[in-house]
């Protein structure tokens, strides 16, 4: 009897506090208050960012209307050709790139931003997405698990969505064989390389020109900059190249 009192104060309390802060919050007065500020705060964003944010939610009900007319595309591809494609089981290569332990920087930045903030630009997650699935040719399904465990945004339609368009099994991916280089990703969208250093300490001292490519540096510049590749940052665990021209190939087998 005591306990079901008890309870019985608590809702009378909620109740309560709901009332008197409601009636606050909701009163003429503050309603206008908000409109206003929300109205100072729309005037301070950019166009850009205000189109920007409209695609956003536009692929957000995108992927809503997908995963109402394909209801299996958490775990299965849209296109069924892919069911076919050779993906690759490799735990090592996809618990270093889990861990932003690639030894490609865009790639290690922005999975140790993941892990560390639970969040990552929508241009690095395609970055990231595009390595994992082509040039480390693992299935999307890994990245998808991964990314929902650790993103703080993680949402069933756009996260199966996205991973369905970066690899090429989606709706709308088109090309379905483009494969992101990261390297002129890095050098186009973080060219001085302020991103890959907030992430990946190891390469604070090395200069821009090598910041996104530190395997090419020659034998005298790693001794100019007191760094060793493969011992101060890891050597990258796949060459970009041949990893690109193996998923194309991949991709003719089911084309």
């Amino acid at each position: 009897m005591l306990k079901e009192i008890k309870y019985l104060i608590f809702l009378l309390l909620i109740g309560f506090f709901i009332f008197f802060t409601g009636k606050y919050y909701f009163s003429d007065d503050n309603k206008k208050n908000s409109f206003r500020s929300l109205s100072n705060i729309e005037k301070k964003i950019d166009p850009e960012n205000k189109k920007k944010f409209l695609a956003e939610l536009g692929w957000r009900d995108f992927s809503y209307n997908l995963l109402f007319h394909y209801p299996d595309m958490t775990h299965k591809p849209i296109q069924s050709k892919f069911n076919k494609f050779p993906w690759i089981k490799n735990a090592k290569n996809l618990s270093l790139w889990h861990n932003g332990k690639t030894g490609i920087p865009i790639v290690d930045a922005g999975m140790r931003q993941l892990y560390k903030t639970g969040w990552m630009h929508n241009r690095v997650r395609m970055i990231v997405g595009s390595f994992l699935t082509k040039n480390l040719l693992l299935h999307w399904k890994n990245g998808e698990e991964w990314f929902f465990d650790t993103l703080v945004d993680a949402d069933v339609g756009s996260n199966s969505a996205g991973w369905q368009w970066i690899s090429g099994c989606g709706a709308d991916a088109s090309p379905y064989f483009r494969i992101f280089n990261p390297i002129l990703q890095g050098q186009k969208f973080d060219p001085d390389g302020d991103y890959v250093k907030e992430f990946v300490p190891e390469l604070n001292n090395i200069p821009k020109k090598y910041i996104h490519n530190p395997w090419e540096m020659s034998m005298e510049d790693q001794k100019k900059y007191n760094f060793e590749i493969g011992t101060s940052y890891l050597a990258p665990i796949v060459d970009l190249k041949e990893t690109r021209n193996r998923a194309l190939s991949a991709f003719k087998t089911i084309s």
